[in-house]
């Protein structure tokens, strides 16, 4: 019920209620002041005007948002390898992850776990199951702040890449699958001359021994792909659960993703394969530290010009869990861009959560669940004050 008046003022907690008072609520299409009031971890009313009631937990005027739901994240992995070749506790590495996610004010995510050996990281297919292993354990022990499931991210170039995928896609933390090819070239590293330079200046070697190396990699790989990506499609597609396409650049690239039943096209590296994703009706995300940069870091196209043409739904954080608040809060105060802040906010919080199949959150509204931001802005910069996980604080 949206009755008249609200109130942030402050937000506290008795029984099993939680009201949350002179607060800018952003809704899913503008933003009122007022009230937010909680009971048994939902959302039971807002209440628009000022509105004081007792014991409520005065909000300062701040803005209160859904929690973020983050689509895709690699971070995690940083953890357990926080430096070159130290392998860090899993357990204690999902920990420090979990808390920078909630620190960055996302209440939902999908780690994103690379199911698969690549060519940079042969290690990847050792460390998935404990990872995994470790996010289960922790979230069994109450241990986490954010509630996590999995995103599977699969590399088509590995041949053992069906076999984890089976091994761990009927575990219940398991929400999205995506097909992924790494391979320079031919998706993420378009500009082959520019990774050929990254390279190089990485390894020591000569520019014409990193093209022969490249070109050999190419045509080992490719044929791989082509056999293992029907097999991770079809694993998912019998258990109904969502497909990605990953790091697409040409517009056949998204033709196949669609024609396979892929409903989400992640990253499009050009302007071309956003616009044929769209022409599709597929989701697109794009990456929050791509606006935070101000482009892309592999040389693709920048999230800028996809939002110029409408071409983002969602924003994920990639690699920076709190990119994903800076990137909303950017994205409203560039008048060019033609957002305002309900419509950047709803790329962080209700589209992912539609994407994902979430029905209960992603938005503040009644019947919803109360994962709730309070955020603060200093200097044109958002921080998170106080963050709500179905109605309980836990930040």
């Amino acid at each position: 019920m949206l009755m008249a008046g609200i109130a942030c003022d402050s937000a506290a907690q008795i029984g099993s209620s939680l009201i949350l008072s002179n607060a800018r609520i952003v809704l899913a299409d503008r933003i009122v002041e007022g009230t937010v009031v909680v009971h048994d971890g939902l959302i039971k009313e807002i209440d628009e005007g000022h509105t004081p009631r007792p014991h409520d937990i005065d909000c300062g005027g701040d803005y209160l948002l859904p929690g973020l739901v983050d689509v895709h994240t690699d971070h995690f992995e940083k953890h357990v390898y926080p430096r070159a070749h130290v392998r860090w506790d899993f357990l204690r590495a999902a920990l420090a992850h979990d808390a920078q996610v909630i620190g960055g004010g996302v209440t939902t995510v999908l780690d994103s776990l690379c199911v698969g050996a690549t060519t940079d990281n042969p290690e990847r297919a050792q460390i998935l199951q404990p990872m995994i292993e470790a996010l289960e354990k922790a979230r069994d022990g109450g241990m986490l702040k954010a509630e996590h499931f999995l995103h599977l991210r699969c590399e088509v170039t590995d041949p053992e890449t069906p076999a984890l995928t089976e091994a761990h896609i009927d575990r219940s933390i398991v929400r999205l699958v995506s097909v992924m090819e790494h391979l320079p070239g031919l998706r993420q590293s378009r500009d082959i001359d520019a990774y050929v330079a990254r390279a190089a200046k990485s390894t020591g070697e000569s520019h014409d021994r990193v093209r022969e190396k490249i070109e050999i990699l190419i045509a080992e790989k490719s044929h791989i792909g082509a056999t293992v990506r029907p097999k991770i499609v079809d694993i998912a597609r019998k258990r109904g659960l969502t497909l990605l396409s990953h790091d697409d650049t040409d517009i056949e690239h998204v033709d196949l993703a669609a024609d396979e039943g892929v409903e989400i096209s992640e990253f499009p590296c050009t302007l071309e394969a956003a616009r044929e994703a769209r022409r599709r009706a597929m989701w697109i995300v794009a990456g929050a530290p791509n606006i935070v940069r101000g482009g892309s870091q592999s040389g693709n196209v920048a999230v800028r010009d996809l939002l110029q043409e409408r071409l983002v739904d969602i924003l994920a954080s990639d690699y920076v869990p709190r990119s994903m608040l800076d990137a909303a809060f950017l994205i409203a105060a560039d008048d060019s861009l033609d957002y305002d802040l309900p419509a950047a906010i709803r790329m962080v919080t209700k589209a992912p959560a539609e994407a994902a199949g979430f029905a209960d959150r992603g938005e503040i509204a009644p019947g919803r669940r109360a994962d709730l931001l309070r955020v603060g802005v200093f200097d044109g910069h958002p921080f998170p004050r106080q963050i709500w996980r179905a109605g309980a604080r836990v930040a």
